[in-house]
């Protein structure tokens, strides 16, 4: 398993993780809207399950995949990747303890432990960009950037996790962490493979090079104003950032969108999840100025609550992190399935065209699905500030979208399920 499969198990790993996280985060979700029981624990429980657990590894598998390929080196493991399977999920499982048990020594070492793993990847990144005779192109840039955004805000968790902070500074720090992972480690890993991948999943050339340099350069410079801003605890600063990384975003969904304009295959399944969410990351970026904004008056100008920040946060985490892991699943396991199980030449064409008609079944239900469920998420924060969380409006909203995200999810589960159980003919 570990030797033969070694991305898929990742991917998949990591799509065991995000599935749980999100089911546990839809129970949240209910429970603190219709008044079941529930700890305050599981929703930071929630966030790491999806993060490290899920959404890291994920990064880690893809790496794997990736990163040979784009230096244009030979490249076999000769040594199994089963110490970093074992410590992803063995700090994911720490983290979880760690943090239901208010346990902080805890969670600061595996947090260490997400760091050591990406660091083995790094030194194994660098030995081989030695070998490369290609010129280092801008995606590794990119993941140079991400790896040391993650770096910085595992040091920032650790300083958190050890009391190192002043009690009135803490959820300063903690929304410096957040977003070095989420901007930092996630979006700009994300950002730099879409860059290659969503050309080869359209089946045509990236629209601008010129766009995506200046991608480069906007959303590293935003993220370091943004983590700096919560740093100094400066509203305007933090405006300031987000407006850097809107401009990023709007760069780089312009490139993307005008790829899509000019490609052949403009309709697969990952190509519509990978599209929308690029729309879903702008929207982001625009909601994060809005609230970066409404912070800067006391009491603010709008007044927000934790629905609105739920609403907000999942645009991020469901409409563009988790469609691009879609996305991204939707066009990659159907290629390494098939190149794994099918050793001839001629016969992959057939067992791919399997595969991949597996993914494409259902499409515009599981889209409409994950995009309106996403939506929906914000609506029922807008209908919480205007009718609260018992209004008619609220409770509509709320197990509407509930009911449409968890539609998506299953119906994508079910594919992967019915991939990896599919096997080529032996005629």
């Amino acid at each position: 398993m570990f030797e033969k499969f070694r991305p898929p198990l990742f991917l998949v790993t990591a799509l065991g993780w995000l599935s749980a996280s999100v089911l546990l985060g839809l129970y949240v979700w209910l429970a603190r809207a219709t008044g079941l029981p529930t700890l305050p624990q599981l929703r930071v429980i929630h966030v790491h399950m999806a993060l490290v657990g899920g959404v890291a590894q994920m990064i880690f598998g893809a790496l794997l995949t990736f990163i040979p390929p784009l230096l244009m080196v030979p490249f076999e493991e000769k040594k199994s990747r089963a110490v970093q399977y074992v410590l992803l999920n063995g700090s994911t499982l720490g983290l979880l303890f760690g943090f239901g048990t208010a346990n902080s020594p805890l969670i600061g070492f595996s947090g260490a432990a997400v760091g050591l793993v990406f660091l083995i990847l790094f030194s194994d990144v660098v030995a081989m960009v030695r070998r490369s005779v290609q010129r280092t192109g801008l995606n590794l840039w990119f993941y140079g950037l991400a790896v040391l955004a993650l770096f910085g805000g595992i040091v920032l968790a650790e300083l958190i996790a050890f009391d190192a902070f002043l009690p009135d500074s803490v959820n300063l720090a903690r929304l410096a962490h957040l977003h070095l992972n989420l901007m930092g480690f996630v979006t700009l890993t994300i950002v730099g493979t879409m860059h290659n991948l969503f050309p080869t999943v359209t089946g045509s050339r990236l629209h601008s090079g010129r766009l995506a340099l200046i991608t480069f350069a906007a959303l590293p410079l935003g993220v370091a104003a943004l983590v700096g801003g919560f740093l100094i605890a400066e509203p305007l600063f933090q405006v300031v950032a987000g407006v850097v990384l809107l401009s990023g975003a709007l760069c780089y969904g312009w490139n993307i969108l005008r790829t899509w304009l000019a490609a052949e295959t403009r309709f697969s399944l990952p190509v519509l999840h990978l599209l929308c969410a690029t729309g879903w990351l702008v929207l982001t970026m625009a909601g994060g100025i809005f609230l970066s904004w409404n912070s800067q008056f006391d009491p603010p100008e709008f007044p927000t609550g934790t629905a609105h920040l739920m609403g907000y946060s999942h645009m991020a985490l469901v409409g563009f992190i988790l469609q691009t892991i879609m996305g991204a699943l939707s066009h990659l396991l159907p290629v390494i399935l098939t190149l794994n199980r099918v050793k001839s030449q001629k016969k992959r064409r057939p067992y791919l065209d399997t595969l991949t008609g597996l993914i494409e079944r259902d499409k515009w239900m599981q889209l409409a699905a994950l995009n309106l469920g996403t939506a929906g998420m914000m609506g029922w924060g807008l209908a919480a500030g205007m009718f609260g969380l018992g209004g008619g409006p609220t409770v509509i909203t709320l197990w509407a979208s509930a009911g449409l995200l968890l539609l998506g999810l299953v119906l994508f589960a079910g594919k992967v399920v019915r991939l990896l159980a599919s096997r080529p003919s032996t005629e």
